[in-house]
């Protein structure tokens, strides 16, 4: 027991030594360029989520032993509402202690207004690119993140960029929505959501040679988000010739982000250590 606290010490200092204390960075100070309809005081309710954003933020954790690397996330919670914490400021202390500047982003949602989440997040990595000197980043080395619906808004990140400053160089992906229905296309588009709306935005749909690797996290027992969503995106990748990478765990459901409560916490945190790593060299070879 004795070794075990001084272990369970040891590792909490090293994390606080290799983080800073965070940034909060107002995304867009002289005004959106576009609005989602929605007004009113920003909602915080139960376990850290948060609805009605109006005002997107960046939160920034920079480390301090820097390798290089920038990871933005972008919470989940059906485009109605982010989860905060378990899919986004919870995880700054594992990515700060691997030398991973974290971010995340606090986006406006579509309110039948996709346009605006989706220029959220690519203001976030030209934010994190007009930093890299201030933060010790490699402009390369700009990644995306995503849970459920944020993982929509990765992927839509890593395959609808219009040019370099707003292209990730990798994205992370965990049960993230895919393809689009009916149904979620009222929520991103409104009620005149057509179908070649719905294809433009469906991921799978937009995968190019030139769209960045990706690892992608599921549970196969997923009824929120069915595990066909990350099937058909790694097949689309794999077709493209993008390097790709699919983990699906016999079970845990839905929306388990970085809960101690998830079995395959400590398969899938080692994964994806391993992963960066990888990816991490192989820029720095280029």
């Amino acid at each position: 027991m004795k070794k075990f606290l001084m272990g369970l010490v040891l590792m909490t200092t090293t994390m606080v030594l290799n983080a800073q204390e965070p940034v909060v960075l107002d995304l867009w100070p002289k005004g959106a360029p576009n609005s989602n309809g929605l007004t009113g005081e920003e909602q915080l309710l139960e376990n850290g989520r948060v609805a009605n954003v109006t005002k997107p933020t960046l939160t920034v954790y920079p480390a301090i032993k820097r390798n290089g690397m920038a990871v933005i996330a972008c919470p989940g919670g059906g485009y109605v509402r982010l989860a905060m914490n378990h899919e986004g400021h919870d995880m700054a202390a594992w990515f700060n202690g691997q030398g991973i500047t974290y971010a995340v982003l606090k986006y406006r949602m579509p309110n039948g207004h996709f346009e605006a989440p989706l220029s959220d997040v690519q203001q976030a990595i030209r934010i994190m690119r007009q930093h890299a000197a201030e933060w010790g980043l490699a402009p390369d080395k700009v990644g995306i993140m995503g849970a459920s619906a944020g993982g929509h808004l990765a992927s839509a990140a890593a395959t609808h960029y219009t040019s370099g400053e707003d292209r990730p160089d990798f994205q992370i992906l965990f049960y993230p929505l895919i393809f689009l229905t009916k149904v979620v296309g009222k929520t991103m588009f409104g009620n005149d959501a057509t179908d070649e709306m719905l294809n433009k935005y469906s991921s799978d749909l937009q995968v190019t040679p030139k769209t960045p690797p990706a690892i992608i996290f599921q549970s196969g027992d997923d009824h929120t988000v069915d595990p066909e969503h990350s099937l058909r995106y790694f097949k689309a990748l794999i077709a493209n010739k993008v390097p790709a990478s699919l983990h699906i765990y016999p079970e845990g459901g839905h929306g388990w982000g970085y809960k101690e409560s998830f079995t395959y916490k400590r398969e899938w945190t080692g994964e994806l250590e391993k992963w960066l790593r990888e990816i991490n060299q192989s820029r720095n070879q280029n």
